[in-house]
């Protein structure tokens, strides 16, 4: 049954009781159906449909479906709407792109394309792609931790879990200074687009006691020393400066004895 001053209106499934006189929009929030939207407030008589994010399917008696701003319409009998459909969802991209560019990032877009699982384009991540990471990675420092991948139809850099020594070395080497190493207390952390690339701990100088190497980078400097020179000597963990220091004191020895 219809009550006074309203419409029936099928709806996705079920035949709504819409209020006549009012937007299409005021009656399918009233009755509780989620429909994305920004530029509409109730204290405002007019609707502009600016954000183009209300985008519903309407059809009304034989006529085919149509793509339409719900804001700017008004219940009909007659009317068939699907808040929910292939064209739906193609027109809310569409207007999210558009807002984004206007609003990069904006935090309430991003929480609406969240909640109504609207697509959206990667935002720029400072990346330029050079590819310089990947290769020193995997070419000079022998890990192979970085590589190029594809998420959403778009390439970026991204790890390849376990292989990270925690050497830094992508980072000196970024362009574009993207990737970022952050020590804190006992342990590295190696990141780029906040996405965490390596979590190690830190060594700790046995000279001067100061942390500043993760063990696999140690480890793999120490291997690939061995490639090159036999491995006869007692093995310590030295710091660069403490490395240097004692370096000197065995040199002045030498020195003075012959």
């Amino acid at each position: 049954m219809t009550g006074e001053g309203s419409i029936p209106v099928r709806v996705n499934d079920r035949v709504l009781d819409l209020p006549e006189g009012r937007s299409l929009l005021e009656g399918l929030l009233e009755a509780g159906v989620p429909i994305p939207h920004l530029c509409h407030h109730p204290a405002l008589k007019k609707a502009t449909g600016v954000c183009r994010l209300c985008t519903v399917e309407v059809s009304v008696g034989d006529g085919g479906p149509q793509t339409r701003r719900a804001c700017l319409l008004k219940p009909l009998p007659g009317m068939a709407v699907r808040t929910e459909s292939a064209a739906v969802q193609a027109a809310r991209e569409k207007a999210m792109r558009a807002l984004l560019r206007q609003a990069p990032q904006a935090e309430r877009l991003l929480q609406i394309a969240a909640q109504f699982a609207i697509r959206v384009d990667p935002a720029p991540d400072g990346c330029i792609r050079c590819l310089l990471c990947e290769r020193i990675c995997r070419e000079v420092v022998g890990a192979a931790a970085l590589r190029l991948g594809k998420r959403g139809g778009v390439r970026l850099i991204e790890p390849v879990e376990g292989r990270c020594i925690g050497c830094g070395t992508c980072a000196n080497v970024c362009p574009t200074r993207v990737i970022h190493v952050h020590d804190e207390e006992a342990v590295r952390v190696i990141s780029i687009r906040g996405e965490t690339i390596g979590r190690h701990p830190l060594a700790v100088c046995e000279g001067c006691g100061k942390r500043f190497a993760t063990p696999k980078f140690l480890d793999a400097a120490h291997h690939r020393a061995v490639d090159h020179h036999p491995d006869v000597k007692e093995h310590h963990r030295f710091c660069p400066e403490c490395a240097k220091r004692l370096s000197g004191r065995v040199s002045a020895l030498t020195t003075r004895r012959y």
